[in-house]
């Protein structure tokens, strides 16, 4: 029973690593990112390690993949309006200086 555990969670490992891989998007990276943390975590608690799997839940599934979210939601370019900037006060070109 218990090699059946670790060989479906080192499959689930497997499997949410590549697709983190495979993955362009790096909002939706994150979120891989920390389904592949919770499944290490669970590796990890089913070969008897459960302060390791603990940590892994903090920092891999929670915290890293947060920052990686806050980060890319920084960073991201957001369009601006035909007529003017983001704020929609438009430009002053072409217009009379007073």
């Amino acid at each position: 029973m218990n090699e059946w555990l670790v060989g479906a969670a080192a499959a689930f490992v497997v499997l949410a690593a590549t697709v983190a891989v495979l993955t362009r998007d790096p909002a939706r990276q994150a979120v891989v990112l920390s389904v592949l943390g919770l499944g290490l975590a669970i590796l990890f608690a089913v070969l008897q390690a459960p302060d390791v799997a603990l940590s892994q839940l903090a920092v891999g599934t929670a915290l890293t993949p947060l920052l990686i979210l806050l980060t890319v939601r920084k960073i991201t370019r957001h369009p601006t309006r035909a007529n003017g900037d983001a704020d929609g006060h438009g430009s002053t070109e072409g217009q009379e200086q007073g």
